[in-house]
């Protein structure tokens, strides 16, 4: 076991909201010390374009040839913008950069594509842009990252990674069996703990990723606020009894997701708040699916993510999966940083040694660490770090 430690760590979704989490944790890998300092901080125009860019990019090379030319030009972007997050947090809260033990830097997600579960078991590929020696070099800290190749590598989907870090959370909630946590990000995810520690963790369907998309295409801002324009629509429940027949909400875990493998085009032919409905519908209707394949009767779920804010979306859920509904912030949790907080989380569990995948939550064939350490180095500059492209 690591001993405690400060850890920083940052996310950036495939919601694509254009911001980066960041969070600090005092940690042993184990066990949850002290939250800390969290932010987020949102990207320069020029790098959320650059991801926008890379994100679509990435649908057109689909794995195949050379990587897009824009994958470089936004992984160093993301990755200096970032390390300024982490330096500027740091020093506002008068935590010096010495004594933050390691960062877990995920990076962005701009392909995913799980393992396929045939009689050749095709193995997956994952591609998350995010320059580990490059941050390691400006902040002159340890970065952790690249946590998901490993693990497809091995056979597994890569995600989700979450899951031992739900689980302490659960544990200093004093929370059993019939409550998991729900995160609500661009994809679902759910983590649910047994008695015994076994740990089943899956991808719900999709999330707000495509409500979000939706919404943007029509001019109606950033997002479904408070899910009003969702509460306006009609839903057309014949369309969503065909959404649902799809594999996906059928396949037993473990199972991930890309953000594109459900895009808001499901809703082409609608109105804007008819569309609104629908996605919400189906982004509810998943976790409902998801809640009867756990091992165990659920009868709560504590929802982190951007998704806890749309209550629209809550009362769905609640609807569906017969379930009660917590928002993450009620047990003192950070909603909005849970996934920043978990891979500082990773990071110490990387240097401890301690497992991350599991075959309840990725389907490895066994529990395996994760992640990739990068160590400090002098040659980086952040001169010019918001102004890369």
């Amino acid at each position: 076991m690591t001993r405690p430690g400060w850890f920083a760590g940052l996310m950036t979704g495939t919601v694509l909201d254009g911001q980066i989490d960041i969070a600090f944790l005092r940690t042993d890998g184990d066990s949850i010390m002290e939250f800390g300092p969290a932010k987020m901080v949102p990207y320069p125009d020029d790098v959320r374009t650059a991801i926008a860019e890379a994100v679509t990019a990435a649908q057109s090379w689909n794995f195949d040839g050379d990587e897009p030319a824009i994958f470089a030009k936004a992984e160093s972007a993301l990755t200096r913008v970032q390390a300024h997050a982490v330096i500027d947090t740091a020093q506002a809260h008068g935590l010096p950069l010495d004594q933050v033990t390691a960062i877990g830097f995920h990076g962005q997600t701009v392909l995913h594509r799980p393992p396929t579960q045939t009689r050749t078991g095709r193995i997956g590929r994952t591609r998350q842009l995010g320059d580990g020696a490059l941050m390691a070099g400006l902040i002159g800290r340890p970065v952790v990252f690249d946590f998901r190749s490993g693990d497809v590598a091995a056979g597994g989907h890569g995600a989700p990674l979450c899951p031992c870090y739900h689980a302490a959370l659960l544990n200093r909630a004093g929370a059993d069996e019939t409550i998991a946590v729900l995160n609500l990000g661009g994809v679902g995810n759910i983590t649910w703990q047994g008695k015994d520690g076994q740990l089943v963790a899956f991808d719900t369907g999709p999330a707000n990723a495509p409500i979000n998309d939706w919404v943007r295409r029509h001019g109606a801002g950033n997002m479904d606020e408070d899910g009003h324009i969702a509460a306006r629509g009609n839903l057309d429940r014949d369309r969503l009894a065909t959404l649902l027949n799809k594999p996906y909400f059928s396949d037993m875990p473990p199972k991930s997701l890309d953000r594109n493998d459900f895009t808001a085009s499901i809703a082409d032919g609608y109105s804007l708040a008819d569309g609104a409905a629908l996605l919400t519908a189906l982004a509810a209707a998943g976790v409902a699916r998801a809640v009867e394949m756990l091992p165990a009767r659920v009868e709560r779920l504590i929802v982190c993510g951007g998704g806890r804010h749309n209550p629209v979306l809550l009362c769905l859920i609640a609807e569906m999966a017969g379930v009660a509904i917590d928002p993450a912030d009620k047990f003192g949790w950070r909603g909005d940083t849970v996934e920043a907080e978990c891979f500082a989380f990773l990071a110490a569990r990387h240097l401890a040694g301690l497992p991350v995948s599991y075959p309840g939550t990725t389907g490895v064939p066994s529990r395996m660490p994760a992640g990739r350490l990068a160590a400090p180095g002098a040659s980086a500059s952040l001169t010019g770090a918001g102004d890369t492209l």
